[in-house]
């Protein structure tokens, strides 16, 4: 049976967890400072690809938290490692914001956000700077027949007024046009956990993954074989678990400070 006191490496995920929007939770920092303080660890792991990990460590900077970039795991970290392993595309349409092109680019793939030749692939992310232009190209290419690929398949992103459309929102979209749908990479698939259980040097028995989504964060958990913690703070609520097919969490809590608590509780 599972202990939460064992744990060591806490996965979490960010908006709608530890904060929304700009609002960072209360029980955050508390909760942070207490895995520290007892010779554990904490790995940010998001889906968010519009922003860059030097944005979210000026932002949790900002809300009174040091981090750092090792403290960090995105979805374009994982796609980034995905390409690595395949053979080389031509050139691939990033549809995303300037800064997902530009981590893309950095890390040696070619990239562009014009319709051109030898476009072999779309690479497609969490756009807030999305155009009607970028959905007309990605139908062309789409057509064309050119490798689809997304960073992650969430439908919205929190906000302080509500909720906004996501990367799997207008991948919906683009599958209502066109007849495809991508292969994600992002959450719920486990390559984001198998990579940080990985550089932590942390058994699957001692990590937990700890978000607000179930068919994202504790979905991702359960495909890494994983224990899993669902908090209350953002999109997910009780009456998702009786959907047909969402994941089950190990636990659930209403936010992080709950869960420090129970955590603390089982090693004493």
């Amino acid at each position: 049976m599972a202990r939460l006191g064992d744990k060591e490496l806490f996965l979490l995920d960010m908006d709608g967890t530890i904060y929304l929007d700009q609002t960072l939770f209360p029980e955050t920092i508390p909760f942070l400072e207490a895995v520290r303080a007892r010779g554990c660890r904490y790995r940010f792991l998001t889906n968010n690809s519009s922003k860059s990990v030097d944005a979210y460590i000026t932002k949790l900077n900002g809300m009174g938290i040091s981090a750092v970039r090792a403290d960090f795991l995105t979805s374009v970290d994982a796609l980034i490692a995905d390409l690595a392993g395949r053979p080389p595309y031509r050139k691939c349409y990033a549809f995303g914001t300037g800064t997902f092109r530009q981590q893309l680019s950095e890390a040696g793939i070619s990239v562009t956000d014009r319709l051109e030749e030898g476009i072999d692939c779309l690479l497609i992310g969490f756009d807030t700077e999305l155009t009607f232009q970028k959905l007309e190209d990605a139908c062309i290419l789409l057509n064309r027949g050119v490798d689809f690929i997304a960073t992650n398949p969430d439908w919205v992103c929190p906000t302080w007024y509500g909720s906004v459309p996501d990367c799997g929102s207008v991948c919906e979209m683009l599958f209502r046009a066109t007849g495809r749908r991508p292969q994600v990479i992002g959450k719920p698939q486990p390559a984001m956990v198998y990579l940080a259980m990985e550089q932590a040097g942390v058994s699957p028995e001692h990590a937990v993954m700890v978000g607000d989504r179930l068919y994202t964060d504790i979905a991702a958990g359960v495909n890494a074989g994983i224990d899993t913690v669902f908090v209350l703070s953002g999109e997910g609520t009780l009456a998702d678990l009786e959907a047909d097919g969402a994941a089950k969490p190990t636990w659930i809590f209403d936010n992080v400070g709950a869960l420090r608590r129970a955590w603390e509780a089982d090693q004493d």
